[in-house]
């Protein structure tokens, strides 16, 4: 399957594509949508949901994985995260894509281990797991990256545990947990 993984932002969003097949991730591409920061408002929004929506037309993905908005001590700034990744919604939706979020804590966490670490950690576990050679990067697309391998790691670990649709299922494929007295 092919991730698009998006890091939402209104003046850089970035971006990043993988393919998941039989637990392996291949990079596919990645970048940055550069939207201009005089525009107005409305047509910054545009240009993220057009440039998104052309990159999904030439990489067709299955699936979208989207960082969540946090809130930090700016309230402006989490409206503004809040548009661009309504509009990034918006065209996973139009094009009939599966879509999961995941807080940033979580998605550092599944890259680098820890839900603290710092940006530059999950770049340098992003081009490693990914045998990426650019030498320059931006944290957004890197972010982006982050967000489809998130992604596809919970894929992984969902279609690993069996779930038992109840007591009788759970027993009879779990043998080796029944203690007798």
């Amino acid at each position: 399957m092919r991730i698009l993984g998006v890091d939402p932002g209104t003046i850089i969003t970035g971006y990043g594509i993988i393919d998941f097949d039989k637990n392996e991730i291949n990079y596919i591409a990645s970048g940055i949508i550069q939207i201009p920061a005089t525009n107005e408002f409305g047509p910054r929004l545009k240009i993220i949901y057009d440039e998104l929506y052309k990159i999904i037309k030439k990489y067709k993905p299955s699936e979208f994985a989207l960082e969540t908005a946090f809130y930090g001590k700016n309230v402006q700034s989490a409206l503004k995260i809040g548009y661009a990744r309504g509009v990034s919604l918006l065209v996973a939706v139009h094009n009939n894509l599966q879509i999961k979020e995941y807080s940033p804590r979580e998605i550092k966490k599944s890259i680098v281990g820890k839900g603290s670490s710092s940006k530059e950690q999950v770049q340098y576990m992003i081009k490693k797991l990914c045998s990426i050679k650019k030498s320059k990067m931006k944290f957004d697309e890197s972010d982006a990256i982050a967000v489809a391998i998130c992604h596809a790691f919970k894929i992984k670990s969902n279609s690993n545990s069996k779930r038992s649709k109840n007591w009788k299922e759970f027993v009879e494929s779990n043998p080796d947990k029944i203690l007798e007295y």
